[in-house]
Protein backbone atom coordinates (compact mmCIF):
# COMPACT_ATOMS: atom_id res chain seq x y z
CA UNK A 1 0.00 0.00 0.00
CA UNK A 2 1.20 3.71 -1.11
CA UNK A 3 1.36 6.33 1.77
CA UNK A 4 -1.12 9.34 0.78
CA UNK A 5 0.62 12.34 0.01
CA UNK A 6 0.03 15.50 2.20
CA UNK A 7 -1.99 18.41 0.81
CA UNK A 8 -1.61 20.54 3.83
CA UNK A 9 0.80 23.22 2.05
CA UNK A 10 -2.19 23.89 -0.56
CA UNK A 11 -3.42 27.04 0.26
CA UNK A 12 -5.89 27.21 -2.48
CA UNK A 13 -7.89 24.18 -3.00
CA UNK A 14 -10.88 23.14 -1.07
CA UNK A 15 -11.20 26.84 -0.06
CA UNK A 16 -12.88 30.12 -1.32
CA UNK A 17 -10.29 31.52 -3.63
CA UNK A 18 -11.01 34.84 -5.04
CA UNK A 19 -9.62 36.25 -8.60
CA UNK A 20 -6.50 37.23 -8.23
CA UNK A 21 -6.46 41.01 -10.25
CA UNK A 22 -3.24 39.84 -12.17
CA UNK A 23 -0.88 37.21 -12.95
CA UNK A 24 2.15 38.25 -10.33
CA UNK A 25 -0.69 38.26 -7.82
CA UNK A 26 -1.28 34.40 -8.60
CA UNK A 27 -0.45 31.87 -6.41
CA UNK A 28 0.25 28.64 -9.15
CA UNK A 29 1.10 25.63 -6.40
CA UNK A 30 2.20 21.54 -7.49
CA UNK A 31 1.46 18.24 -6.02
CA UNK A 32 3.37 15.34 -6.00
CA UNK A 33 3.62 13.16 -9.14
CA UNK A 34 2.52 9.63 -8.53
CA UNK A 35 3.83 8.11 -11.21
CA UNK A 36 7.78 9.85 -11.15
CA UNK A 37 9.78 8.51 -13.68
CA UNK A 38 7.00 7.34 -16.47
CA UNK A 39 7.24 9.44 -19.50
CA UNK A 40 3.27 10.86 -19.78
CA UNK A 41 1.42 13.55 -21.10
CA UNK A 42 -0.15 15.76 -19.00
CA UNK A 43 -2.45 17.93 -21.30
CA UNK A 44 -3.85 21.42 -19.58
CA UNK A 45 -6.75 23.56 -22.52
CA UNK A 46 -8.16 27.24 -21.55
CA UNK A 47 -10.18 27.06 -24.84
CA UNK A 48 -11.77 30.32 -23.32
CA UNK A 49 -8.32 32.69 -22.32
CA UNK A 50 -8.30 36.63 -22.38
CA UNK A 51 -6.33 38.96 -21.53
CA UNK A 52 -5.91 42.88 -22.66
CA UNK A 53 -3.73 44.69 -25.62
CA UNK A 54 -1.51 46.73 -23.93
CA UNK A 55 -1.82 50.06 -25.99
CA UNK A 56 -5.17 50.07 -26.72
CA UNK A 57 -6.80 48.29 -23.48
CA UNK A 58 -9.41 45.80 -26.08
CA UNK A 59 -9.47 42.42 -25.19
CA UNK A 60 -7.58 39.79 -27.07
CA UNK A 61 -8.68 36.12 -27.00
CA UNK A 62 -7.23 32.65 -27.23
CA UNK A 63 -7.33 29.05 -26.95
CA UNK A 64 -4.37 27.80 -24.92
CA UNK A 65 -3.04 24.54 -24.86
CA UNK A 66 -0.23 22.88 -22.61
CA UNK A 67 1.32 19.61 -22.56
CA UNK A 68 3.52 18.75 -20.36
CA UNK A 69 5.44 15.23 -19.16
CA UNK A 70 6.19 15.49 -15.26
CA UNK A 71 9.08 15.32 -13.37
CA UNK A 72 8.31 15.21 -9.34
CA UNK A 73 5.44 18.00 -9.39
CA UNK A 74 2.10 18.45 -11.29
CA UNK A 75 0.79 21.60 -11.50
CA UNK A 76 -2.67 22.13 -9.07
CA UNK A 77 -5.26 22.49 -11.25
CA UNK A 78 -7.66 24.62 -9.25
CA UNK A 79 -4.33 27.18 -9.07
CA UNK A 80 -3.59 27.23 -12.65
CA UNK A 81 -7.77 27.74 -13.85
CA UNK A 82 -7.01 31.03 -11.01
CA UNK A 83 -3.71 31.84 -12.89
CA UNK A 84 -5.66 31.67 -16.15
CA UNK A 85 -7.80 34.16 -15.27
CA UNK A 86 -5.65 36.37 -13.38
CA UNK A 87 -4.85 37.82 -17.20
CA UNK A 88 -8.20 38.58 -17.80
CA UNK A 89 -7.47 42.50 -16.64
CA UNK A 90 -3.93 42.65 -17.48
CA UNK A 91 -2.34 44.32 -20.61
CA UNK A 92 0.62 42.48 -22.58
CA UNK A 93 1.04 41.03 -26.15
CA UNK A 94 0.40 37.68 -27.10
CA UNK A 95 4.00 36.83 -27.00
CA UNK A 96 4.18 37.65 -23.42
CA UNK A 97 1.41 35.81 -22.33
CA UNK A 98 2.59 32.99 -23.65
CA UNK A 99 6.08 32.86 -22.54
CA UNK A 100 5.34 34.19 -19.01
CA UNK A 101 2.87 31.39 -18.72
CA UNK A 102 5.27 28.48 -20.15
CA UNK A 103 7.78 29.98 -17.69
CA UNK A 104 5.78 29.71 -14.53
CA UNK A 105 5.27 26.47 -15.14
CA UNK A 106 8.39 25.89 -16.21
CA UNK A 107 9.76 27.26 -12.92
CA UNK A 108 7.14 26.10 -10.62
CA UNK A 109 6.96 22.11 -12.17
CA UNK A 110 10.85 21.70 -13.46
CA UNK A 111 9.12 18.85 -15.84
CA UNK A 112 10.92 16.72 -18.16
CA UNK A 113 9.37 18.53 -21.29
CA UNK A 114 6.69 21.27 -21.78
CA UNK A 115 5.62 22.38 -24.79
CA UNK A 116 2.32 25.74 -25.38
CA UNK A 117 0.30 26.51 -28.36
CA UNK A 118 -1.83 29.61 -27.94
CA UNK A 119 -3.61 30.00 -30.53
CA UNK A 120 -4.96 33.72 -30.94
CA UNK A 121 -8.19 35.22 -32.21
CA UNK A 122 -7.60 37.66 -35.17
CA UNK A 123 -7.25 41.30 -34.16
CA UNK A 124 -6.91 43.97 -36.79
CA UNK A 125 -7.23 41.24 -39.04
CA UNK A 126 -4.44 39.01 -38.73
CA UNK A 127 -4.59 36.28 -36.17
CA UNK A 128 -1.23 35.82 -34.12
CA UNK A 129 -0.17 31.75 -32.86
CA UNK A 130 3.10 30.90 -30.38
CA UNK A 131 4.08 28.00 -30.02
CA UNK A 132 7.21 27.04 -28.13
CA UNK A 133 8.70 23.97 -26.24
CA UNK A 134 11.25 23.69 -23.88
CA UNK A 135 13.01 20.67 -25.83
CA UNK A 136 12.82 17.42 -27.85
CA UNK A 137 10.69 15.23 -26.27
CA UNK A 138 11.88 11.81 -24.67
CA UNK A 139 12.04 9.45 -27.63
CA UNK A 140 9.41 7.30 -25.60
CA UNK A 141 6.45 9.29 -25.38
CA UNK A 142 3.28 9.60 -27.40
CA UNK A 143 2.55 13.10 -27.74
CA UNK A 144 -0.91 13.66 -29.48
CA UNK A 145 -1.03 16.56 -31.84
CA UNK A 146 -3.38 19.58 -30.65
CA UNK A 147 -5.12 19.86 -33.37
CA UNK A 148 -6.54 23.33 -32.75
CA UNK A 149 -7.54 24.39 -36.09
CA UNK A 150 -5.83 27.79 -37.96
CA UNK A 151 -8.46 30.61 -37.94
CA UNK A 152 -9.92 30.44 -41.10
CA UNK A 153 -12.83 33.47 -40.87
CA UNK A 154 -15.65 32.78 -42.60
CA UNK A 155 -13.88 30.82 -46.29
Amino acid sequence: MTETPSYEHLTLLGKHSAQPTNPHAAVLERVVNPAVGKHYIVRLTCPEFTSLCPLTGQPDFAHIMIDYIPNNWLVESKSFKLLMGSYRNHGAFHEACTMEIAGKLISLLDPVWLRIGAYWYPRGGIPIDVFWQSSVPPSDTWVPAQDVPSYRGRG
